[in-house]
């Protein structure tokens, strides 16, 4: 279905204001893919922060002009699937990389991340980073090491030390007895 021009203004502001959001963005072509295909990745893609919409290319690059994906431009052809991470940079390529698994015609051929230009094998990087809660975790483990460490070696001066100072107490004790 054609769309007229106030819904294409329409189309390109929505993906305007997403693009100025987004973490990363995934393009993938998706011919081949059935309705329930398509319609169990739009509602994973709603579970985990991704912003998961097929848009003709000439809109999208309208979009995408004065965000950080403008970089995408020049390389927008055929039928396009734009998968926007919008919580966390990761998401988009572990839901791409998830479903082209099951799916050969899901194929990624544009990633960017922070203003770049990525090759389409760069999915198999951004699906491998941690969540926001494992990063959380991560973080907090490193974090709490160096107090750790400062506990243990306090502990041992004070296991050496009162090791050390047992026996000199008896020693006195039996001198003044």
């Amino acid at each position: 279905m054609a769309l007229n021009l106030s819904q294409k203004k329409e189309v390109v502001a929505e993906l305007a204001e997403v693009a100025a959001k987004a973490h990363s963005l995934i393009a993938a072509e998706y011919a081949g893919i059935t309705v329930s295909q398509m319609t169990a990745m739009r509602k994973k893609a709603r579970e985990t922060g991704v912003f998961l919409k097929v848009v003709k290319n000439t809109l999208a690059s309208r979009a995408v002009a004065g965000t950080d994906y403008e970089c995408v431009q020049d390389v927008l052809v055929g039928p396009l699937l734009y998968a926007f991470s919008m919580e966390e940079p990761g998401a988009a390529g572990r839901l791409i990389k998830e479903f082209s698994k099951g799916n050969d015609k899901l194929k990624p051929m544009v990633v960017s991340v922070g203003g770049k230009l990525l090759p389409a094998s760069h999915v198999e990087v951004l699906a491998s980073l941690p969540t926001l809660e494992q990063a959380l975790g991560m973080l907090a483990r490193v974090l709490a090491e160096p107090a750790s460490m400062f506990a243990r070696v306090v502990k041992a001066v004070a296991d050496q030390q009162g090791g050390g100072e047992a026996p000199a107490v008896e020693a006195e004790q039996t001198e003044t007895a």
